[in-house]
């Protein structure tokens, strides 16, 4: 074959291929589209209901109690001036849509990171895979999520919980793989069963690994949730969108800032968790 000719060949089978996928599956799509944006707005409601001065206590109660009563008081001064900005309703899309895609990519990522723990051949296998989606530009993940799912959150979830996968299955693989020998050992001779010893002995020592790749998704998908505001996925990633195409320079500062504001405090409130995994001060 002319090698001039391969690259359309190549993208001719890719398009067919994917049209062949949306135009057979569709009713599956529709259904993994559908249960995405219920999860979505069901988060946003709740979010949503309670006034924002109540919100923004509830966060700073929880900071209190994760990383003490300074950044509390930051927490819910951060949060107040999401709000006196104009940029509230936004800023809790933002947080549903990172909470949702989140979470779903723990559920997947730790189990599944836990089993390649304790086979390593698994562990061989999947690296490339995470390699892969892990150097891929993060926007290339819209494309197909748009061809099978249309705009919308749906689309964005799905983005973002690519992105946000690698780094809690990294980091799940890698604190069970790194328990000490002379635990196992000490387990092993005392008669405790698999479960026993993964309960009791891997479990805990896995814990600030498992608790860094939380801290290390989220922080993935806040920044899939910005790139995604081009796909209609609502919260202040469209807002900054919005803002550059009708070049309206102080929108797009605001809602700059309502995200550095969000993403610091579940950043420092991962961390805080992680480091009383290890039984440290923040």
């Amino acid at each position: 074959m002319n090698l001039g000719a391969f690259p359309e060949a190549f993208d001719a089978s890719v398009d067919a291929g994917l049209e062949w996928v949306a135009d057979n599956g569709s009713g599956l799509f529709d259904a993994i589209n559908a249960g995405l944006q219920g999860l979505y707005q069901g988060v946003y409601w709740l979010l949503s209901l309670p006034p924002y001065y109540v919100v923004a206590l509830l966060l700073a109660a929880l900071g209190w109690r994760l990383a003490g009563r300074g950044f509390a008081l930051g927490t819910l001064v951060a949060m107040l001036c999401c709000a006196f900005i104009g940029l509230w309703p936004e800023t809790m899309s933002t947080l549903a849509l990172v909470v949702v895609a989140t979470v779903l990519a723990l559920l997947v990522a730790i189990p599944l990171g836990v089993i390649a723990g304790l086979l390593p051949a698994l562990d061989r296998v999947v690296e490339p895979v995470l390699d892969l989606i892990q150097t891929m530009p993060p926007y290339i993940y819209l494309l197909p999520s748009i061809a099978l799912l249309g705009y919308g959150p749906g689309t964005a979830l799905v983005a973002t919980f690519i992105v946000a996968l690698p780094p809690a299955f990294r980091l799940t693989s890698l604190g069970i793989r790194m328990t000490p020998t002379a635990f196992i050992e000490l387990g092993e001779a005392s008669g405790v069963t698999r479960w026993q010893m993964f309960c009791k002995i891997r479990l805990p020592f896995a814990m600030p690994s498992i608790m860094a790749g939380v801290n290390q998704s989220l922080m993935m998908a806040f920044g899939m949730v910005v790139i995604a505001g081009i796909v209609g996925s609502g919260g202040l990633g469209e807002a900054i969108y919005g803002a550059i195409r009708t070049l309206d320079i102080a929108k797009s500062i605001n809602a700059a800032i309502a995200i550095v504001i969000l993403t610091m405090i579940l950043d420092r409130m991962a961390q805080s968790a992680a480091a009383a995994q290890r039984g440290a001060k923040p």
